[in-house]
């Protein structure tokens, strides 16, 4: 190895991650078909697909079906080579998940929390990733990173420059969990990872240019165009929930007043109920035995909701629309109204084929977003050749 150049390397590198690629997304192929999906020639093939099977990450299975001659031998990826520790911290939730390199949950930690400082949420953020640790089955790679997700300003270097509804500005989380666990850390915007998340394994698998709405105490939106997540330059974009659509509006968190997330939001929905009403859960309870006040509530945020939604379509005529995050679970009671929203103020032109869609993956779509990252990083990075 000694005499390649490093370019020679970078090539090598990327055409094992290309092999290992294809074996992950299609499941099961010989030598043969990656030779000839990827056009690599047999000799290279071959002498990846070796290094892959050493380093564990792909496996062989017995002959696959052959059209005459010597029948092929089939390659499998090794989903459980490694795990991903995925978490989404919320204003009032910390969910944290343990998958698998194909995204299937193994483990999850779940707890409420009141808007708390920096400091809680570490420590709590700190424990689930021990209990995680412990309950993780033995695997050659142990955790290849943690990604998280929270709902502000994320700068390309994984700094949190803003989390208003959280109250925080300039914090080193990612520095902080990479000194406690040794290993990479990705920090995403919650919204940015939620979109990837229903991408990836959720309600947009079929879709090219999509507008995740992620609305929770806050309201984030996440941009993918073309298959690809939009970030703008410096990695901010989809701060939709601070569009003003109202000039003498409600003060928002962010400083600003009129804010789409002042109407449309959790945090929104909560102030307008009554005082001794202090939870989604509760008002969602409600409105399934009947009672119309927390029903019409429901209509209310639907119909805020479509107002920012409209806007949204109108500038970026995407192919779906998403909604996750919290309030997706009150869909039975929103969707109609949203729905009714976009018809009575969207460009027709617009809403020809535009799919309106609940998040398919509920509550998980940012946790799986991240730990998708994190995924993506251990098979192109290859940090892990031990």
């Amino acid at each position: 190895m000694g005499t390649m150049t490093w370019n020679q390397q970078v090539v090598k590198k990327n055409n094992k991650a290309l092999v290992l690629q294809l074996v992950m997304e299609k499941g099961s192929l010989s030598r043969a078909d990656i030779a000839q999906v990827s056009g690599l020639n047999k000799t290279t093939v071959s002498s990846l697909v070796n290094e892959l099977l050493a380093e564990e990450l792909i496996y062989e299975s017995g002959p696959g079906e052959s059209s005459g001659g010597r029948r092929p031998v089939i390659l499998h990826f090794n989903k459980n080579a490694g795990y991903a520790i995925g978490i989404d911290i919320g204003v009032n939730y910390v969910l944290c998940v343990l998958t698998d390199l194909k995204g299937n949950i193994v483990v999850e930690k779940n707890q409420a929390v009141n808007r708390t400082p920096y400091s809680t949420i570490m420590s709590i953020v700190q424990t689930m990733i021990q209990s995680l640790m412990e309950e993780m089955p033995h695997s050659r790679y142990g955790i290849i990173g943690i990604g998280i997700g929270v709902p502000g300003i994320v700068n390309k270097e994984g700094s949190i420059l803003l989390a208003p509804n959280l109250g925080w500005t300039n914090i080193q989380l990612k520095e902080d969990l990479a000194r406690l666990f040794k290993v990479p850390v990705i920090i995403e915007n919650e919204a940015n990872a939620g979109a990837v998340g229903e991408q990836q394994f959720g309600a947009g698998q079929d879709y090219q240019n999509i507008i995740y709405i992620s609305a929770g105490i806050g309201i984030g939106v996440g941009i993918i165009l073309n298959q690809e997540l939009y970030q703008g330059k410096n990695g901010f974009s989809g701060e939709m929930g601070h569009m003003v659509i109202d000039m003498n509006g409600k003060r928002c968190n962010c400083g600003s007043s009129g804010c789409w997330e002042a109407y449309a939001s959790e945090h929104a929905l909560l102030e307008m109920a009554d005082q001794d009403v202090d939870t989604l859960e509760s008002l969602i309870q409600s409105a399934e035995s009947g009672n119309q006040v927390a029903q019409s509530l429901f209509e209310n945020i639907g119909r805020y909701l479509g107002f920012g939604i409209n806007n949204i379509i109108n500038t970026f005529n995407p192919d779906q629309v998403i909604i996750g995050n919290r309030l997706a679970l009150a869909q039975e009671w929103i969707e109609q109204p949203i729905q009714t929203t976009i018809q009575n103020h969207t460009l027709a032109y617009h809403q020809n084929e535009m799919q309106l869609n609940f998040s398919k993956l509920g509550k998980y779509s940012t946790a799986l977003g991240v730990t998708a990252f994190v995924v993506d990083n251990f098979i192109k990075g290859e940090e892990k050749i031990s």
